[in-house]
């Protein structure tokens, strides 16, 4: 069944259309969370990323019209077209150049709409009404105005968000359980190397918890003075990383060179706000570079330049992972490979390290300019810590390696289900696929 080609404007199907009023919130760790455009990727919203604000300025801020569940949240520039939906239980609030399309439930399902808009066509649709030369932005009535191809029933509609939600579900719950598996080793890593737990422990004369007693004796049992930074285990010596690793800047690029390739940038957008990698920041690559500036699965990025006001991104780290569309990767030049060039530091620890407060504050210290952030060559190399016993770092790495296959194992398999979501969702859409077969190709990877 193919559904004919009649067209309605999107706001014949919708309660309401309403865009922004208000600037972007201020960052901040606590409140309830305001969209920005760059909170919306793929069909979803970047809640944990989001900047905050308060219960007074939400109650202000939608006065209007209050986001509610099942709502859309679209981005009208930087980047045009972009569109989330708001989750069960959540509370938000528009951001700066976003609009909430609130759909007529018995006309137009909310999450078939989404998945409407992320067909390519659609996203043309909108690119194309885009308006500017410098940055390209939808006028709202462009937004009213987007036709919307015939609609197939109520039931029909509901059917096909459920075949591909259940894609997102899986996809989003793979996301939170990674969230909880780096929490974890984030957690280890700051009771034994900046709480010093199992230090204390043993100074107090208890046994050190979750280590065997071969991990355990390798931690010293008193502190010794480390200066500035005060009491330190006995015996770590207190030295800049840069004595352990090596920094290798990547490639400077030209946008001709962004073509057809098996080689592709890892870029600055591969890096995730607050930390982590993303495969979405890779760009196909056919200029030259230099054979250190090569990045293997499994090494350490960290970004040395930041388009955010709010520090989001600079000194944050992320573990490149490998990818089949492309048979090579290379550094961009906004990035960082970090290398260890001995046993004393590993890639989980210096990952750990990287996303600590400590060598944030010591990062952000080393950051220059107004508009774009830019990390000073000795930025990273020059932070200090206690190092401990190589033996230590290495049971920590062991520790941790499960942790971060998993991580990936779990990132693997979004891919997967994100391409299978990404073949679906036109062919149920045109009606070229029928839901009872999509069903079955769901049911066979979840």
């Amino acid at each position: 069944m193919t559904y004919n080609l009649d067209r309605t404007p999107l706001s014949d199907l919708c309660e309401a259309i309403v865009d922004c009023e208000h600037k972007t919130a201020p960052k901040q760790d606590f409140g309830i969370p305001s969209i920005r455009t760059t909170d919306i990727k793929n069909g979803r919203l970047d809640i944990e990323n989001a900047n905050r604000v308060s219960e007074e300025t939400y109650i202000q801020w939608t006065a209007r019209l209050e986001p509610q569940p099942n709502d859309l949240i679209l981005a009208r520039e930087a980047p045009v077209g972009e569109v989330g939906i708001v989750p069960l239980g959540q509370r938000v609030c528009l951001g700066q150049r976003t609009v909430l399309i609130r759909p007529d439930k018995n006309k137009l399902f909310p999450r078939y709409l989404l998945y409407l808009l992320l067909t390519s066509q659609m996203r043309h649709a909108l690119t194309s009404r885009a308006e500017g030369s410098v940055v390209p932005h939808l006028n709202m009535s462009a937004i009213r105005g987007l036709e919307l191809p015939l609609l197939p029933p109520l039931d029909e509609q509901k059917a096909i968000a459920h075949i591909l939600g259940t894609l997102d579900d899986k996809i989003e719950l793979n996301q939170q359980m990674n969230q909880t598996l780096e929490a974890i080793a984030h957690a280890l890593f700051k009771s034994w190397f900046i709480d010093f737990d199992p230090v204390r422990a043993k100074l107090d004369g208890r046994q050190p918890i979750g280590m065997d007693a071969e991990t355990a004796a390798l931690f010293p049992a008193e502190f010794e003075d480390g200066g500035a930074i005060g009491k330190i285990p006995k015996g770590w010596d207190l030295e800049p990383i840069g004595n352990h690793i090596n920094i290798t800047k990547g490639r400077s690029y030209k946008s001709s060179e962004l073509i057809s390739s098996d080689t592709a940038l890892v870029t600055l957008k591969s890096i995730q706000r607050g930390g982590g990698y993303s495969q979405d920041g890779l760009k196909p690559y056919a200029g030259i570079y230099k054979s250190e500036q090569v990045i293997k699965p499994g090494e350490l990025v960290v970004a040395y330049t930041d388009l955010t006001q709010a520090a989001d991104v600079i000194g944050k780290p992320g573990i490149v992972r490998s990818n089949n569309q492309f048979s090579s990767l290379v550094a961009s030049l906004d990035l960082g490979i970090v290398r260890p060039i001995n046993e004393r530091l590993s890639i989980p620890f210096l990952y750990c390290l990287f996303m600590t407060a400590d060598f944030q504050a010591h990062v952000y210290g080393h950051t220059n300019g107004s508009t774009v952030l830019h990390l000073g060559k000795n930025g990273i190399p020059s932070y200090s810590l206690p190092t401990p016993d190589t033996r230590i770092i290495q049971f920590f790495s062991v520790a941790s390696n499960p942790i971060f296959q998993k991580v990936e194992n779990n990132e693997n398999q979004s891919n997967l289900l994100q391409s299978i979501r990404d073949a679906l969702l036109p062919k149920l859409l045109s009606g070229e696929i029928r839901v009872q077969d999509a069903e079955t190709v769901v049911e066979a990877v979840t």
